[in-house]
């Protein structure tokens, strides 16, 4: 049985991570985490038992002793808990999105220091994965690429973490960048969005979407667009529970479920 403890329980990734747990014969949570608790119990699905919930990650942590940490937070909330769970021999699954190089370096270090696997990932979404392979194929036969990348109203960063990650991979696979095409006139600013090495990436933040991603890629006479559409949080589950089974077995750090998945 592989104990976890959840940091961020109550957002709605947070939630649904805790369902999923409680839904696999393998898995055990056995503590929970999150900044807005007012209370020292959480209820299970079912309401059949509980565990224990504070807003003090070390303290969950040293009580519980879990094999692995899931945390779905914000980036500011997830460089502290990840250095006092590594310092505690605690495995990771990390959700959370908005890392720089020199982050994902300290992660790396901090695994290999303690000797503990980390898996960190823009996105579960085994359709997303497959999604950005795809892309990677048809990058090396195409000189122009945008993406749109569409998002519920709350998320709080843009470009996506997924979006970002789709163009930095179509660039590595194509071996240079994108022609971005000329424009002679701009008469609202950022009309044509972010750039990454001339994929020029839009994102849309309205009520009804949960996580869309559309990779478009122009030529003479055609276009080839690849898409992704996210109905449920459902959609990241199985990548998660994938993520803490396998992450509990190794050493060191992997970026990315499709490492996970050979891709």
């Amino acid at each position: 049985m592989i104990k976890v403890v959840i940091h961020g329980v109550l957002g709605r990734m947070g939630q649904e991570v805790l369902r999923a747990v409680c839904s696999d014969a393998e898995l055990q949570a056995v503590g929970a985490v999150d900044i807005k608790t007012k209370g020292k119990r959480l209820a299970l699905p079912g309401g059949a038992a509980e565990i224990s919930l504070s807003d003090d990650i070390d303290s969950i942590l040293s009580s519980t002793k879990p094999d692995v940490m899931v945390d779905f937070t914000l980036y500011q909330a997830a460089m502290p808990a990840i250095r006092i769970a590594a310092k505690r021999k605690v495995n990771l699954v990390i959700g959370t999105t908005g890392f720089s190089k020199q982050d994902i370096d300290e992660i790396e270090k901090l695994c290999r220091a303690n000797k503990i696997g980390a898996v960190v990932a823009s996105n579960f979404s085994l359709g997303a994965i497959l999604m950005i392979h795809m892309a990677n194929i048809a990058a090396k036969y195409f000189d122009y690429a945008e993406i749109i990348e569409k998002h519920h109203e709350k998320k709080a960063d843009a470009p996506s973490g997924t979006a970002a990650a789709t163009a930095r991979a179509m660039v590595e696979a194509r071996g240079k960048g994108f022609i971005i095409p000329p424009l002679e006139k701009e008469t609202l600013a950022g009309t044509r969005g972010g750039n990454i090495d001339g994929i020029s990436i839009h994102s849309v933040r309205l009520p009804g979407y949960l996580a869309n991603q559309d990779v478009i890629f122009g030529a003479l006479g055609q276009t080839l667009k690849i898409s992704h559409e996210t109905i449920s949080r459902e959609a990241f589950m199985p990548g998660v529970v994938m993520a803490i089974k396998r992450v509990n077995e190794s050493k060191g750090l992997i970026v990315g479920l499709e490492n996970l998945l050979g891709l």
